[in-house]
């Protein structure tokens, strides 16, 4: 898939890239790319954004600016799937990551400080996510959820079946994944659950699903 970010700081992306899994499938199932707001805004000096209509505080990311961008990268033929990253939008759950997974291409909008002109939003998007009830002082970071999220669903993004048996996943109904333990068996007294320790993979697996069943909300 193609995946376009619009930004306003595009090296803030950098260390995400190196990373896996978005590093293991760019270039194969993913084309990331990444666009300045600055290189192509209608405005001086680079200008992209201005203070609020009606006044206070902050700056807003120009309706025109983005406008540009928007025609610059694309011409006429605009992805599907245009989302803007901000509070009011639909939260981001692992069943809207596995929808966007199955896209072809999707452009991805982020801004700072007070956000978008609210014609933005409702005119050139076709869709708004929100990663949670808080405020950042950018989109970048959200961006970079959402590209890592949707990056490790694609084809050999992870191992084979370890992204089968995961928090929110159909194996386990939607729930939060069971807990892990490694060596050593025992640390300052704290042991690990013997049923483990067994071999036996039906008692591990009922185990697993009853952890499961018990740390997901009712």
């Amino acid at each position: 898939m193609r995946l376009d970010v619009l930004t306003q700081v595009p090296h803030a992306f950098g260390w995400l890239t190196e990373q896996k899994p978005v590093a293991t499938v760019l270039g194969t199932e993913l084309e990331l790319r990444l666009f300045n707001y600055r290189d192509t805004t209608p405005l001086r000096a680079g200008q992209v954004d201005d203070s609020p209509y009606g006044g206070g505080a902050g700056m807003v990311l120009r309706v025109d600016v983005v406008s540009a961008a928007l025609d610059a990268i694309y011409g006429d033929t605009r992805p599907a799937r245009v989302i803007a990253l901000t509070p009011q939008g639909r939260q981001l759950d692992q069943a809207l990551v596995e929808e966007l997974s199955l896209e072809p291409d999707i452009a991805v909008l982020s801004s700072r400080f007070e956000g978008f002109d609210a014609r933005i939003v409702e005119h050139l998007c076709t869709d708004s996510i929100s990663i949670g009830p808080y405020v950042l002082s950018g989109g970048e970071l959200p961006a970079m959820v959402l590209v890592d999220a949707i990056a490790r669903r694609l084809p050999g993004a992870l191992a084979d079946g370890s992204g089968e048996n995961e928090s929110f996943s159909a194996a386990l109904d939607g729930g939060i994944e069971y807990p892990h333990y490694t060596r050593p068996s025992e640390f300052n007294g704290w042991e690990v659950p013997e049923v483990l320790l067994s071999g036996n993979h039906a008692n591990i697996d009922s185990w697993r699903s009853e952890q499961s069943r018990l740390r997901s909300p009712a």
